[in-house]
């Protein structure tokens, strides 16, 4: 039975949806199903109960998660124990970023953990900024490039980065650029490009009720590039934080609106589960990147 298996096993167990475990393993989920079936067979019961609606687990698969935890767990402890041992750290440490990150952060803090553990391998996801922490909290990342949430779960550990500004923007022609002191009555009526959810969603959102004004939206957008590419259209007003603007192609064609009171700023750090960080390659990462 392969640790790999295993892994997959306990993503299905503990998510109970074959597309988001497959996603987590990084398999399809096609040949998830194909790997859960060929482990219930080597095992002879089976662990899910399945339908067109739902997965459930079995007795037997609450049992066998139980094992497959405490399995993966054991390989761990040994290959920590070994690379002590061997006095020189190797081994691969996923990292979960997004495409902001990758080109504001990526290049100063791989360039500093190469050169203190040149053998410790990186693999690189990048996607959604506000799906970095549920995918630690997951297991399917060692650690995530993310914005710090205002009440961090419970068991992550978070070291900060850099603090990015979250500012208003528009586009170079819009009659607010470069004006001062908006009449809070005026945000009843501009059109917002926000973002569908996440921390800044939340902050804007808290910002208009502050106001005591409603946002007109126009548009909810995943992701900052697009809100950007939007704005300097002229569709309406985003909220960005201002690493994104440092480093667009488009930075040229908007501008900041000076909005007051200004909202809370990014923190930017990386995080990890606590427990990873017993991890002499998680550790040796975490180490390595100065805070």
């Amino acid at each position: 039975m392969e640790l790999r298996t295993l892994k997959q096993y306990v993503h299905l167990a503990e998510n109970l949806h074959f597309g988001r475990a497959a996603e987590l393993s990084n398999v399809s989920p096609s040949a998830l199903s194909r790997s859960i079936q060929r482990l219930e067979s080597e095992m002879g019961v089976q662990l899910f109960e399945r339908n067109n609606r739902s997965v459930n687990l079995t007795h037997s698969g609450r049992l066998f998660l139980d094992y497959a935890r405490d399995a993966l767990g054991d390989w761990d402890a040994v290959r920590n124990r070994l690379m002590e041992q061997s006095g020189e750290l190797h081994g691969e440490v996923s990292l979960y970023c997004s495409v902001t990150a990758s080109y504001s952060f990526l290049f100063d803090i791989l360039a500093r953990v190469r050169r203190q553990h040149p053998r410790i391998e990186i693999k690189l996801h990048t996607g959604d900024p506000d799906e970095a922490i549920g995918r630690v909290l997951a297991g399917a990342e060692d650690i995530a490039i993310a914005a710090r949430p205002g009440n961090l779960h419970a068991g992550l550990a978070c070291k900060q980065i850099a603090v990015s500004p979250l500012v208003f923007i528009v586009s170079k022609e819009h009659e607010l650029a470069g004006q001062e002191n908006i009449d809070p009555q005026q945000w009843n009526e501009l059109p917002m490009i926000l973002s569908e959810r996440g921390l800044a969603r939340s902050r804007v959102d808290r910002w208009f009720r502050r106001i005591g004004a409603q946002p007109n939206i126009y548009a909810q957008v995943a992701g900052n590039e697009a809100i950007v590419s939007m704005v300097s259209l002229g569709f309406g007003i985003g909220v960005v934080p201002r690493i994104v603007l440092d480093n667009s192609p488009l930075a040229g064609k908007v501008r900041i609106v000076d909005a007051r009171p200004a909202l809370a700023p990014y923190e930017v750090g990386l995080v990890t589960q606590e427990k990873k960080l017993s991890s002499p390659l998680i550790d040796a990462f975490w180490a390595a990147v100065k805070d």
